[in-house]
């Protein structure tokens, strides 16, 4: 069973299911980058029309679309893409012999401090809206990480990025001075 929820861009869309879409963590397709994509289902769905991402977690997919579709379109063939993956698939989209990108690992005692309130503190929140945050790089005080899905472009992600990442880190870690966005 397939579920929606809403994200706080308008141009995002949160499908859940209570099936394992991802057993590798949470991974971003996008439509410019489709020729290097090797998974059939991230293929499909970035053919449909209007589709330019898709971020694929555990539990859910977020599809992000341009404004030549509308979620009335494009909604049910999402839903529909996904159960009729899961009908003909007992395995998850995106498994261990897809892995993409390992998880930073540093031998910077402030790097692995700055990973860990990523992933404990900020990934679970992001989540929730249908997005994922990634570490990129620290260096002279300033966090560089890549929003995804959902946040990716979102109105409201760079107050989410100032007001929620940076002054979490901040108050955690008292190394880090600004956290940027980075592509």
């Amino acid at each position: 069973m397939i579920q929606t929820e809403t994200t706080p861009n308008p141009d995002s869309l949160k499908f859940l299911s209570d099936k394992t879409i991802s057993a590798i963590g949470t991974e971003e397709f996008i439509k410019d980058k489709e020729k290097e994509i090797k998974i059939p289902f991230v293929r499909e769905l970035l053919n449909f029309k209007g589709v330019e991402l898709i971020l694929l977690s555990e539990k859910f997919l977020s599809v992000k679309k341009n404004k030549e579709v509308s979620w009335n379109e494009l909604k049910p063939m999402v839903i529909s893409h996904l159960n009729d993956y899961f009908e003909k698939n007992d395995e998850p989209i995106l498994r261990e012999s897809e892995k993409i990108e390992e998880n930073a690992v540093s031998d910077n005692e402030t790097v692995n401090k700055i990973i860990e309130v990523l992933d404990t503190k900020i990934r679970p929140a992001v989540a929730r809206d249908g997005g994922d945050i990634k570490f990129k790089s620290f260096e002279n005080g300033v966090v560089k990480v890549q929003l995804q899905g959902s946040c990716s472009g979102c109105p409201s992600s760079l107050m989410t990025l100032k007001q929620g990442v940076q002054n979490l880190l901040k108050h955690y870690i008292k190394e880090v001075n600004s956290v940027e966005a980075v592509q």
